[in-house]
């Protein structure tokens, strides 16, 4: 029904637009930089048309090249320099009315070089990097199939990463959705996605969350490493993720979405209060619990989600630019006694009553300077607050589920609760010089980090899924029962964090070596860290590299684990000692391919706490190897490419004497093959497959009527027995994706259809068990078609 209703309300939305028309003109304006960031005079640019006009100018002494003039459509922008290797990027939109900002970092070369142009994608990577180091820009953010109106549901393709399509979160090389660092603007911000819950279904808690808080067209670029970056990162293991919001258009635009669930503003465009300042911001609220009761799935709940973002960035002067980023970011998710009982025709399959609030806020400033003729030194001071509480209960825990009024069904209300606050002020400082050698570049991170996690229980709780190990000594009970004197906890301190990092590009003919040392320290567990890291390139031609990487990375743990029992408060931090080697060449005109191996010994890992004390360690160890082949075809006439494919092999050990296990996220083999066709530049249709071997799963026994010798109601019971020994099945995802675009009359008509799962192949998700039936619950698999309606205006 979901399907068949936005399918028709986007073809007759799409439909009542193409009886108007209007053609008018609009601008580019090209900034064009070095790799630092310095403004780069008298480059070429040119502008080519899908029609063939071409349109040429040069930049200014602030890297500034505008072109005007432009019919509304789609343009390849070329750029070149005397000294620097030419960039392309191969599709940029001109909108009627409006200068449309592009950046353009060039690279420098040395000596002679053969005759090359690289794609704006490419520049933007680490150039002394990992060959897997990529960057996605705006416009194939905003386009990706898949990603509905969500950033992080656009970054299916990159090498080693995988997604749900039902999260908003990703795995990375076997690793988990939490092992990710995320950076904002280079301000640490681990509350980008909604929804990441500390309770409720084993797959909410665990699938790091649903929604991001960024809308594609707010973000930039999104820089990806999946593994052996630098020294100026250190923190988490699994990748990273940069993500960069937009600055302001030169011109004031302004767009608004609707749709059942919500609306979406968002202006970008000159401050108005000072010239050289620019403003883009974003609200948005979606109210699921609206959407869910129009399309009668009653029993979900009613998550609310708010996003308020601002960003302005100023220029000083010449050398001096600052920028000022604030989040607000509240959610709330709700699910009653009405929403158990609308689960009628599933036999109540699912009791649990969930209430969750969680404020989230960011404040960051960046003041960023040029020094001499090749320095930089960016300065950045940032808040963030974050204060969550969540509580779950169940409806019928020792009786029969029956259809009842909703004020006599029997509840155990917020049995317990788990509170989260996190306060942190922060500076991060960052100098860069060129010197004899190559490239100079130095570090200081400090925090002040303010935490208390709270547990509450109320009551003794039965659970009816357990592992063997947290069963009681000599009990015969085949459940589990957790008391509020085994699970209540509260963790409040604070502490000084800081970090500090030394890296040195060597660079000698076509060799360049970056060494680096990273140092931090960690108040929670009043100990410190090396760091070493070594990447070293040799360039075979300017079309073809090899580059090898090895590091000590080090995690910290989740605050939720250290808090969950006294003893915890001393894990130490998680170690990764890293190895690759990759292979990078661009062949043709368009197509370029890259290959890396790696090999990871993990090590000093926290174990799984235990369900009824909570107590975890830092006795486990793993490994983890594969191989990342990623092929990209750029955008040439009319169409693009991506097949990605990895392998991984990832297994840990606890160290309880249980063996050696798959690690949870570990898929062996992943494939994913994508392709976008604009057809003009009003139409676009893209498509992306997916297929990935199923996940580690435990094995289980299922215990029947184990109340019975209490006189209790009838309950099942599931006791793993072992871990990651078994698989759930593999998956298949086909996502297809069109978008239209129009102007109506003074505005432009914006619209999207991106249908997530196409012919509703089944997938490898866990399956939830219901203790009441003893039944194992399969997500029913369906087509999932995501509508976006927005309308622009430029002036």
């Amino acid at each position: 029904m979901r399907f068949r209703y936005h399918t028709l309300a986007f073809i007759v939305c799409v439909t009542a637009s193409t009886a108007l028309f209007a053609a008018d003109t609009g601008n580019i304006q090209v900034e064009a930089v070095s790799e630092d960031g310095r403004p780069l005079s008298g480059v070429a640019v040119i502008a080519r048309s899908r029609g063939g006009e071409v349109y040429q100018t040069d930049s200014d002494d602030l890297g500034r090249a505008v072109l005007r003039g432009l019919d509304a459509g789609l343009y390849r922008i070329e750029a070149a320099r005397q000294g620097y290797v030419d960039v392309m990027e191969p599709s940029v939109r001109v909108v009627r009315d409006k200068t449309v900002p592009f950046r353009l970092r060039m690279r420098e070369v040395g000596g002679r070089v053969e005759n090359i142009v690289v794609t704006a994608k490419a520049v933007g990577g680490d150039r002394y990097g990992a060959v897997s180091n990529l960057r996605v820009s705006r416009e194939e953010l905003r386009t990706a199939v898949g990603s509905g109106s969500d950033v992080l549901r656009a970054l299916d393709g990159l090498p080693g990463l995988a997604s749900s399509g039902g999260f908003s979160s990703f795995t990375v090389r076997g690793r988990g959705p939490r092992d990710n660092l995320i950076l904002v603007d280079d301000i640490p911000f681990d509350k980008i996605v909604h929804f990441d819950e500390a309770l409720g279904e084993t797959e909410d808690v665990t699938g790091g969350g649903r929604f991001s808080i960024f809308p594609p067209n707010l973000i930039e670029g999104a820089e990806f490493s999946p593994g052996g970056w630098g020294a100026a990162y250190g923190g988490r293991n699994g990748s990273l993720l940069k993500l960069d919001v937009a600055r302001g258009n030169p011109s004031p635009a302004a767009s608004f979405r609707i749709d059942f669930a919500g609306f979406e503003f968002i202006y970008d465009g000159p401050s108005g209060f000072h010239d050289d300042t620019s403003v883009i911001f974003t609200a948005r609220e979606f109210d699921f619990g609206r959407l869910f009761e129009l399309i009668e799935e009653l029993d979900i709940g009613e998550p609310v989600m708010t996003d308020v973002i601002l960003k302005t960035h100023t220029w000083l002067n010449e050398n001096n630019e600052l920028e000022f980023l604030a989040l607000y970011t509240p959610e709330t998710n709700f699910r009653g006694v009405k929403h158990v009982l609308a689960g009628e025709e599933e036999n109540f399959e699912d009791r649990e009553l969930i209430d969750t609030e969680q404020d989230s806020t960011l404040f960051g400033l960046t003041w960023r300077r040029l020094i001499g003729d090749d320095g930089q030194w960016e300065n950045r001071l940032y808040i963030r607050d974050s204060d969550k509480t969540s509580s779950q209960g169940e409806a019928f825990p020792d009786s029969i589920p029956m259809k009842l009024p909703v004020a006599l069904v029997p509840v155990l209300e917020n049995v317990i609760t788990i509170e989260e606050v996190e306060k942190e002020t922060g500076w991060r400082s960052d100098l860069t010089l060129g010197n004899r050698w190559g490239r100079f570049s130095a570090g200081l991170r400090a925090a002040d980090l303010d935490i208390g996690f709270a547990t509450t229980l109320t009551a003794d709780w039965r659970r009816y899924e357990y592992e063997s190990g947290d069963l009681q000594p000599g009990s015969s009970r085949k459940y589990i029962v957790i008391t509020p004197e085994s699970a209540n906890s509260s963790f409040m301190r604070g502490e000084l964090q800081y970090a500090a990092y030394l890296e040195q590009v060597f660079e000698a003919g076509a060799w360049d070596i970056r060494t680096g040392l990273r140092y931090d320290y960690d108040g929670f567990s009043d100990a410190g860290y090396v760091s070493p890291r070594l990447v070293a390139n040799y360039r075979l031609s300017p079309t073809t590299r090899i580059a090898a990487t090895a590091g000590v990375f080090h995690q910290s743990p989740r605050f939720l684990d250290r808090a969950a029992d006294p003893e915890n408060f001393g894990l130490g931090n998680e170690r990764t000692d890293h190895v690759s080697i990759g292979f990078n060449h661009q062949f043709g005109r368009n197509w370029d391919i890259l290959i890396e191996g790696y090999s990871q010994r993990l090590d000093e890992l926290v174990t799984e706490p235990d369900a009824v004390t909570g107590l975890a360690t830092n006795n486990g160890e793993g490994t983890s190897y594969g191989l990342d082949l990623v092929a990209n075809r750029r955008f040439e006439d009319g169409w693009s490419a991506n097949i990605a494919y990895s392998f991984n092999e990832a297994t840990l050990n606890d160290n309880d004497g249980e063996g050696e296990y798959d690690a949870p996220f570990n898929h062996e083999h992943l494939l994913s093959v994508g392709m976008k066709w604009e057809i003009n530049e009003r139409w676009m249709t893209s498509f992306r497959y997916k297929y990935a071997t199923g996940r580690p799963r435990d094995e289980y026994e299922r215990h029947d009527n184990v109340l019975a010798d209490e006189g209790g109601p009838p309950r099942f019971s599931r006791e793993f027995t072992t871990k990651g020994t078994e698989r759930w099945g593999n998956s298949q995802v086909l996502n297809v994706r069109v978008d239209y675009r129009r102007p109506i009359g003074p505005v432009d008509f914006i619209a999207f259809l991106d249908i997530i799962n196409f012919y509703s192949a089944s997938s490898s998700s866990p399956r939830e068990f219901n203790p009441v039936t003893g039944d194992f619950i399969s997500d029913e698999e369906e087509a999932i078609p995501l509508l976006g309606l927005r309308f622009e205006k430029t002036w």
